[in-house]
């Protein structure tokens, strides 16, 4: 991870800790291109992780972590994120699975972020 990545782990953290109470425990960020892909550990607290014991309880939680999560992001600009990069989110892709406690998001920016912050080898 380079060190943009890695900042930018760190405030998708931040941006969820403040807007749903908790952050993921690790965010591992990976740039492509105009995406931002963020691999995300330990997401559920200790009340959704009793909640998912029940087949309806997983199936409400997987909405929330998802559908739920694109509209926060929708309703609440990640200005920090965007600031960071200098480029603006044009869509997020959101997916959990809820037994194994990982999730993946996909932010897509306007334009091609991972040539100007990823260094080639």
């Amino acid at each position: 991870m380079t060190n943009y990545e890695a900042e930018f782990s760190n405030l998708v953290r931040a941006f969820r800790k403040r807007h749903m109470g908790k952050g993921p425990r690790q965010i591992k960020t990976t740039f492509c291109k105009n995406w931002a892909i963020c691999e995300m550990e330990g997401n559920l607290s200790p009340v959704e992780k009793f909640i998912s014991t029940s087949n309806d309880g997983k199936q409400m939680l997987r909405a929330a972590r998802t559908e739920m999560v694109k509209e926060m992001y929708k309703n609440n600009r990640p200005v920090e994120m965007e600031e960071l990069l200098g480029a603006k989110l044009i869509d997020l892709f959101v997916d959990i699975d809820i037994e194994k406690d990982f999730g993946m998001s996909i932010f897509v920016f306007d334009h091609d972020i991972a040539d100007k912050f990823v260094k080639n080898n």
